[in-house]
């Protein structure tokens, strides 16, 4: 796995740095979430045109939930739609029959699993595959990264601070290695990337229905990513999977921030501890990462 796609896998692997906005009184409390609770986690969230669930790539109890969430809706008969960064627009899964094996699930989405381990994802697909649902593919294609970074109209499809906000994750996503100049061609592939899962997102939208986004949670923020591009009627719901320690002040809540970028918060057990850019600095010495 190169540079690049090691990047693909991680997304933003630094904290987010979210704007700040005002709120007023107390926000939601921040509660774990026990296995047993996403049904209700998920109801909560109805009705809504579009649930976005916004997840830490290395985290499998995140997969676990997709497939949950998933599946809860799909029992239901809500599921209108899955969305995925994993695959890119114009792959899906609509022709295929609910009975396909994953083999032609993957071959449909035209599947990466280098750079997305099958294995963790697969499941959370499959359900859908086997209720009926089609799985689209939601990612700014790569034969159109290179127009995308030269493209200056992207500047203007984020306000200001906004866009200065994700210009500085990118600096910080990638541990501060990357030549300034190189700065604003990334941030306009996360943008680009950004508007065609909105894309994707509007285009399935069923009356009735729910499409569901699996993504990272740099996505699905609502003053950053896939919400700034949907229109204005279209109802959607933003949640971030946050993995967290196990211990959290039971009085805890959601911050100005979060409060602006996110319509809930799930927490899930806490990760080991990665030194992430240590690993990139040693991906990049290898010599298939030049």
């Amino acid at each position: 796995m190169n540079l690049s796609q090691k990047s693909a896998r991680w997304g933003l692997v630094a904290p987010f740095v979210l704007l700040a906005a005002c709120a007023q009184g107390p926000g939601p409390r921040l509660l774990p979430l026990p296995p047993d609770n996403i049904t209700a986690q998920t109801d909560a969230l109805l009705p809504t045109d579009a649930i976005l669930l916004g997840e830490q790539h290395d985290a499998a109890e995140h997969q676990t939930i997709h497939r949950q969430v998933i599946a809860h809706l799909a029992v239901r008969g809500q599921l209108g739609a899955v969305a995925l960064e994993m695959a890119e627009a114009g792959r899906g899964t609509a022709a295929l029959k609910s009975n396909s094996t994953p083999l032609q699930v993957q071959d449909a989405l035209g599947w990466n699993s280098k750079n997305w381990p099958w294995p963790d994802y697969g499941p959370a697909v499959m359900a859908a595959v086997k209720a009926g649902v089609p799985v689209l593919g939601a990612n700014l294609p790569a034969a159109e990264m290179r127009e995308a970074m030269a493209d200056s109209r992207l500047d203007q499809q984020l306000p200001g601070p906004a866009l200065k906000a994700q210009q500085q994750l990118i600096r910080i996503g990638h541990c501060g290695v990357l030549p300034e100049s190189r700065i604003s061609p990334m941030t306009r592939i996360q943008i680009a990337r950004d508007i065609r899962m909105a894309r994707v997102i509007t285009q399935a939208a069923l009356p009735g229905k729910v499409v569901v986004l699996l993504a990272g949670s740099g996505h699905v923020n609502r003053v950053l990513g896939v919400p700034q591009h949907l229109p204005p009627g279209l109802k959607v719901k933003a949640v971030h999977l946050r993995a967290a320690p196990a211990r959290l002040d039971p009085d805890a809540r959601l911050d100005a921030e979060d409060k602006a970028a996110f319509d809930a918060v799930w927490l899930t057990p806490d990760l080991p501890a990665r030194d992430y850019c240590a690993e990139m600095q040693n991906l990049r010495q290898q010599p298939d990462a030049k």
